[in-house]
């Protein structure tokens, strides 16, 4: 019988597409939403003693559709007999097909473009998306943009009426518009891939779906438009991706990158991502998703750690830095220029960052890892444990258990 975990795979991998039909048929994001929560809600009761459909998309958005035109007979929406009737003939003709032979239709790259719509702020743009597409809930989002919970429900909130109010349209951009607006969009897919890549809560420490569902984003977006910057994430993402294999094993949850085994790493979309960076640099200057893509083709192409090209990832990471000034890109530098044999001056230039970075877990495990090097074990100590408190991945908090067990029996 399927568990609480299996229904929520289920519920996250098929909620993006089943939201996007059901705005495409009613513009109202939050009775849409309120709709599909209804309609997990009633799978969470009947699935674990029944099963899960062998079409759990379709059998969601049947639920879904029933529970929009039982949630818009209740409104005082203007329009809404009208728009029940064509819910009610979409249902109708939906169920004259078998179950297993339904097919949703993938309207996810508008609601793309819907939610990252120049009228809205950029930061609500991605927050949105990742919440209505991609089915990432307020922890996760909060995470990726160190923002608090309740900030963040307030950016989503104010989206979402700026979008019923504007009237935005549910169509994908064309020429000069979609030109415009896929620097979010960009974004948007970077952040669905770096939650996969660190998953947020669970044993797991990669949600590989998720990733794949960004490559997919990504595939698509650059058939539609073959830009260098959208080449360069798709060639970033592919280039991380290749090493999901290596990143953990049977005995081991987390392997970091310096003991990975390169063998396990996916030679083929390597190989991709070289071409398509290849072709993104002939096309013009190097922006930041080209610049963070040949980081990633550096660790590529070197046989071992100790190989690794470490002068010039911090080079890359200085022009990053240029470009997008951020202390989180300067971790990134600080901790290349340690690699590359100057750890006493990268300590001292990463306890600089203490102030901007005190709440970025990646920050205290990377100065922890560095001090217990350099031999100052009380520092190490210290930013080991605000490392393990801040880690919401078991696996990662357990591969940070073992290096302060080890430091504390030296």
């Amino acid at each position: 019988m399927p568990t609480n975990a299996d229904l929520a795979r289920v519920f996250r991998a098929e909620s993006g597409r089943i939201l996007s039909v059901l705005l495409a048929q009613y513009r109202d994001m939050d009775l849409a939403e309120e709709a599909l929560q209804d309609a997990c809600l009633q799978a969470s009761e009947q699935w674990p003693s029944k099963g899960v459909p062998q079409n759990s998309a379709g059998w969601l958005l049947t639920v879904a559709r029933r529970r929009l035109i039982d949630r818009l007979r209740k409104s005082t929406h203007a329009n809404k007999e009208e728009v029940i009737q064509a819910i009610s003939d979409s249902l109708t003709a939906t169920e004259q097909i078998a179950e297993e032979a339904q097919e949703i239709p993938d309207e996810r790259l508008k609601l793309i473009f819907v939610c990252c719509h120049p009228a809205l702020a950029e930061n609500a743009r991605v927050a949105l998306t990742l919440k209505t597409l991609c089915g990432l809930t307020v922890p996760e989002i909060s995470r990726a943009y160190l923002l608090s919970e309740s900030a963040l429900h307030q950016r989503l909130s104010r989206a979402k009426r700026k979008i019923k109010k504007s009237g935005i349209a549910y169509e994908v951009p064309q020429d000069q518009q979609l030109a415009e607006r896929v620097s979010s969009v960009l974004e948007v897919i970077y952040l669905i891939f770096n939650e996969s890549y660190t998953a947020f809560e669970g044993q797991s420490l990669t949600r590989v779906e998720l990733a794949e569902e960004a490559l997919r984003l990504a595939r698509v977006l650059y058939r539609l438009l073959p830009r260098p910057d959208v080449a360069g994430l798709l060639a970033l993402m592919l280039l991380h991706h290749a090493r999901h294999e290596a990143r953990s094993s049977d005995t081991r949850a987390f392997i970091p990158l310096a003991e990975q085994d390169r063998r396990l790493w996916d030679q083929e979309a390597i190989s991709m991502g070289r071409q398509l960076l290849l072709t993104a640099m002939a096309k013009g200057q190097a922006e930041k998703y080209q610049i963070q893509a040949a980081i990633s083709a550096l660790h590529a192409e070197a046989d071992c750690w100790e190989n690794t090209d470490w002068a010039q990832i911090q080079l890359l990471y200085y022009e990053l830095y240029k470009q997008e000034p951020s202390p989180i890109v300067e971790l990134n530098r600080i901790v290349a220029m340690a690699n590359s044999g100057r750890e006493q001056q990268a300590l001292q230039s990463m306890q600089g960052l203490a102030e901007e970075l005190e709440e970025y877990q990646p920050y205290h495990a990377a100065l922890a890892d560095l001090a217990a090097k350099l031999g100052d074990n009380s520092l190490a100590h210290t930013h080991f444990a605000n490392a393990i408190a801040m880690t919401k991945n078991n696996a990662e908090r357990d591969y940070l258990v073992q290096q302060l067990a080890a430091l504390e029996s030296e």
